[in-house]
């Protein structure tokens, strides 16, 4: 049994793209984690010192965003995983869909999804 918590449709703006007129301005991307945590220690107790804090890897992943400036958005996202491994212990793996609403013509958005695993976590 794998527990999850979830942090879904961040809307943050940052500099991304590859497109000269993209390094010039803030475009929006939207962004859903899904965190693999043992969630039974909190759920048994009802002590917020056992779970994995949503709030505070909401907001770190907001000042990752937000002060970033990357071209492509895999590399955004594999910040953003390597963030949350490495601040947040009880994040065992992060999921990480990344999209960039209207950067393509005729779809809603574009985008990427991975998944990065603690090193030395199991499986």
């Amino acid at each position: 049994m794998v527990d999850h918590v979830l942090v879904g449709g961040l809307e943050l703006y940052c500099v991304i793209g590859i497109q000269s007129w993209e390094r010039q301005v803030k475009q929006k991307v939207r962004i859903d984690l899904a965190m693999a945590a043992d969630c039974r220690p909190a759920g048994a107790s009802d002590d917020d010192a056992l779970a994995l804090d949503y709030k505070a890897v909401a907001k770190r992943v907001q000042q990752v965003v937000e002060g970033s400036s990357f071209r492509l958005v895999e590399a955004l996202a594999e910040r953003i995983a390597v963030v949350v491994l490495a601040e947040f212990p009880r994040a065992e793996t992060v999921r990480i869909r990344l999209s960039k609403p209207g950067a393509v013509r005729y779809a809603e958005s574009v985008g990427v999804e991975i998944e990065r695993r603690r090193e030395g976590s199991g499986s």
